[in-house]
């Protein structure tokens, strides 16, 4: 495991006290990271809207995206008994049990195996569950659970410390305000795949890119495509960068997106 990568975790987790604090991207790099730090194929996470009810608000592919809107429709699910539970949930091989059908038979189709639900909590207080999916059946390694845990537990005290420092809106204000952000971001995301003729993910993934380099919230400049107040420049090629900007190299010319 890349220690270096986890320590920067770490600080990337905790540093929520900064003025242009997103949540929506908060909650990204904690699924990315998860992927990238616990060689896992892919990560999902839900939080609580202010009835309690567990609503997607980020994942590291499209893919678990809608598997974890699957599981939320359908009412089964290792995530949702995690969420209810307030205990690891976990499946070493979704193919072998009928504990969860209808998810087992879509998690078979979206290529997943195994699956490990971790609570988003604070002492009696649960505000979501981190899922993290395996391609692969098998037991999630110890070392694996303790850290996904560990960074669940720290996103979570962070989201209740930034609400605590801000002294403006309640916790179910702001995960509503991050629920309702996450819809104008999927709609951003539809419109740049359609225009630029690339998938969700890419279009994620520029529109993430373009917010950080504007200094900007990223659902303040989702929404400002949506509504066509703000374009988007993108690659004379037209395929987004990656995530992490690489240095030293020539970029082509940007063209807008309107």
């Amino acid at each position: 495991m890349d220690g270096q990568l986890l320590s920067e975790t770490f600080v990337e987790l905790t540093d929520t006290m900064v003025a242009d604090f997103d949540i929506i991207d908060f909650l990204h790099v904690l699924t990315e990271r998860s992927v990238e730090l616990l060689d896992v194929s892919a990560a999902g996470l839900l939080l609580a809207d202010p009835r309690g009810e567990l609503r997607v608000v980020a994942a590291s592919s499209e893919a678990v995206r809608l598997l974890e809107l699957f599981q939320l429709q359908s009412d089964q699910g290792p995530c949702l008994d995690c969420f209810r539970s307030g205990q690891p949930v976990a499946a070493a091989d979704l193919s072998a049990g009928q504990r969860w059908p209808r998810f087992a038979a879509a998690a078979d189709q979206a290529g997943f195996r195994a699956v490990q639900a971790l609570p988003m909590r604070l002492r009696d207080q649960v505000i979501g569950a981190l899922n993290l999916f395996r391609a692969t059946a098998g037991p999630f390694d110890a070392e694996v659970v303790h850290i996904g845990q560990a960074l669940a537990d720290v996103a979570t005290i962070s989201l209740l410390h930034e609400r605590s420092m801000r002294r403006t809106d309640t916790l179910n204000e702001q995960l509503q305000t991050a629920l309702n952000s996450r819809v104008v971001i999927e709609q951003a995301k539809g419109k740049l795949a359609e225009r630029l003729g690339i998938d969700v993910n890419q279009a994620f993934t520029l529109l993430r890119d373009q917010a950080r380099n504007r200094n900007q919230r990223l659902s303040d400049l989702a929404r400002a495509l949506v509504d066509g107040t703000q374009a988007i420049t993108v690659p004379a090629s037209g395929t987004p960068r990656a995530s992490r900007p690489r240095t030293g190299q020539p970029r082509p010319g940007p063209r807008p997106v309107p």
